[in-house]
């Protein structure tokens, strides 16, 4: 069972009691790619290796329906996906509110050798985070650093952590998957 999410005055409190975040903790968790490969963090720029616009299709706007279904046909798509699916279970939900189109949810779930991405929550679920859209670009286009966004607070933590740590060869891999993506990807 995923654990409800505490009310705002006991966020604080929830934290602390969990071992999540609080000033000048590192959490091991964010030390990896996977808060940043959720929200798809920008690695290389554009135009890096030769590439240029021209070479990745028309530009689509960040965490809408057709960003996310980009994102599914990449991971649908994936050997490296696939292989981490083979030795790995775990379902992600990614909640972003206040966006250009409102309050986006959407969910990774990776388990018997397939992955899949998708709008709205997984089901079953076993880990949660949420952000709003400012913290969410900052993260996506490295003017955030994920683990400063989640000590502060911009990046809310609920469900299984060791589950989530255990995985991180998932978030390596979908990190890796979201490289075309990203550059046909616009931040407005």
């Amino acid at each position: 069972p995923i654990p409800r999410r505490p009310p705002d005055d006991a966020m604080s409190r929830h934290h602390t009691e969990t071992g999540v975040g609080g000033p000048r903790r590192e959490h091991p968790l964010l030390d990896r790619p996977v808060v940043a490969a959720l929200v798809g963090r920008q690695e290389v720029a554009v135009g890096e290796g030769g590439h240029d616009q021209a070479d990745y299709g028309p530009m689509i706007r960040y965490l809408s329906l057709d960003w996310i279904a980009a994102l599914a046909a990449e991971v649908a798509e994936s050997a490296q996906m696939a292989d981490a699916a083979e030795s790995h279970r775990i379902a992600v939900t990614q909640v972003v509110s206040d966006g250009p189109e409102g309050d986006v949810t959407y969910h990774l779930v990776v388990g018997d050798g397939a992955a899949t991405f998708g709008a709205g929550p997984a089901d079953p679920e076993d880990v949660r985070m949420e952000q709003d859209w400012e913290t969410a670009v900052a993260v996506a286009t490295g003017e955030l650093n994920a683990q400063e966004a989640f000590i502060g607070g911009r990046i809310r933590l609920f469900g299984d952590q060791q589950k989530l740590m255990a995985s991180q060869p998932v978030f390596g891999a979908l990190d890796a998957v979201f490289s075309s993506v990203r550059e046909r990807t616009s931040y407005e």
